[in-house]
């Protein structure tokens, strides 16, 4: 009980607190690209809590359906519907229930919405973003009820015995369909996995940044330090290799060679094609052939990357059903090197199962609105460290301010995060909240470090 004779005041009224939900609201807003997306708030004795959901570009075709309202108005990407679906349907559903009962609460959306197919449950019917936005705001009002940060409360509806700051993954130079230059990767990364702590991390993170501005300023103009979606650089850069040997410099130029390391998000999935692909997509007419390549030939292409780059991780290397092709490449790289399920798996459980029989991969991208509810996300990451696999937590390219990912890699001890560059506040927000719970556990913080791949 605490001493502060206000604080015992507050403790007694709050035991006579019901954690039942009174009201759920959902409205229209906008994320970082300008587009609508939905925010809920679902209000109990405890206050209100808050949710808004992101929207991803590059997309997989077994994510949970993203309701759009279609027509003329915001280009068709309006979100009305999943509003409406909100107040209207799952509203009363959830009313009068125990918000700090996860997963009886998504679970109930999830028999309401009724859209299961082989790969799980697309919610087709209300849609993700709506089923989401709800499924947050229940979590970070449990997290309120229990008079607990929200990381705590994951961590308790997981079952982590041990709470872990995350390596962040900054992602420096864009390209793919993040970015306007001629670049078919997505995204190139650097990796502090050197650092002692999570503020050293983000210290490596933003001066390495700051230097590869100044050495993509200094080799294309001016005009090429305009950043992508995610805060990343886009230099007009056509190569893998171009991108890769500007994050090195930058690395050497900051003075972290072989603190800090590179991973690369390739999204293979846009420029795969009639069963070869084509690393020069953006050029049209200009594409060199030789740059089409078959599964085999883009394994033997990656080899010659790893050989000469110090890249440690790479995301979702081949096509979405490409799976003898992944499960090639993760035998020949060996139980060292990351290589990470984004679109192949879509945070489903499902097609983890599937990954993991075929041997096709050995991490998870956890993207909570790929499956569309905080239970299923969490069953997603046991799944995948119950069976040895990394896990990088992710925003999406369309953010919002939310900073609810950062508390969730914490509380799933995910001990990887992916949430953009160390630009532009949306992908901030989650890197300023991590540096908060890191202030928060004081003496007991552990950063993953490099211990980045997993539980110990």
């Amino acid at each position: 009980m605490p001493s502060d004779p206000l604080a015992m005041l507050q403790e007694c009224i709050r035991k006579d607190l019901s954690p039942k939900i009174l009201a759920v609201k959902a409205r229209q807003i906008y994320d970082s690209r300008g587009n609508p997306t939905v925010a809920v708030d679902v209000t109990t004795a405890f206050g209100v809590a808050s949710a808004k959901v992101p929207s991803g570009a590059s997309t997989g075709v077994y994510e949970a359906l993203e309701l759009r309202d279609g027509g003329k108005d915001f280009m068709g990407k309006g979100v009305m519907k999943a509003v409406e679906n909100v107040n209207v349907h799952l509203a009363p559903l959830v009313i009068g229930m125990d918000c700090t009962e996860q997963a009886v609460i998504d679970n109930k959306m999830i028999e309401a919405d009724g859209t299961q197919n082989e790969w799980g449950f697309p919610k087709k019917k209300y849609g993700a973003n709506a089923i989401l936005g709800v499924s947050l705001a229940v979590c970070a009002a449990g997290a309120m009820a229990k008079n607990i940060p929200l990381y705590r409360h994951i961590a308790n509806l997981s079952q982590t015995k041990k709470v872990i700051l995350p390596v962040p993954a900054f992602n420096v130079i864009n390209g793919g369909e993040h970015a306007g230059n001629k670049l078919a990767f997505q995204e190139f990364m650097i990796l502090p996995i050197g650092a002692s702590s999570f503020a050293e991390a983000m210290q490596m993170g933003t001066e390495v940044y700051h230097n590869l501005k100044s050495v993509v300023k200094s080799k294309y103009g001016i005009s090429a330090v305009n950043v992508g979606d995610e805060g990343g650089f886009a230099p007009n850069i056509q190569s893998a290799e171009e991108g890769l040997d500007l994050v090195v410099a930058a690395i050497e130029k900051a003075g972290y060679t072989g603190k800090v390391k590179i991973g690369m998000d390739v999204a293979a999935s846009e420029f795969f094609k009639d069963g070869k692909y084509n690393l020069h997509y953006k050029l049209g007419d200009e594409a060199d052939p030789s740059m089409t390549k078959t599964g085999a030939e883009f394994i033997e292409y990656y080899k010659g990357l790893t050989e000469k780059y110090p890249i440690i991780s790479i995301e979702d290397p081949f096509d979405q059903d490409d799976f003898e092709t992944y499960t090639t490449m993760n035998a020949d790289m060996g139980v060292e090197f990351q290589i990470v399920g984004d679109d192949l798996l879509v945070t489903n459980p499902t097609r983890i199962e599937k990954a993991l029989q075929a041997k096709a991969c050995n991490a998870l991208l956890l993207k909570v609105n790929q499956i569309g509810t905080v239970t299923e996300s969490i069953q997603a990451v046991q799944k995948a460290q119950q069976n040895g696999w990394g896990v990088m937590t992710s925003h999406r390219s369309g953010e919002t301010e939310d900073n609810f990912i950062a508390d969730l890699a914490v509380g799933l001890s995910t001990l990887q995060i992916k949430t953009g560059a160390p630009s532009r506040s949306e992908r901030l927000s989650k890197y300023n909240r991590l540096l908060q719970i890191e202030e928060e556990l004081g003496a007991d913080a552990v950063y993953a470090g490099l211990n980045w791949r997993k539980l110990q």
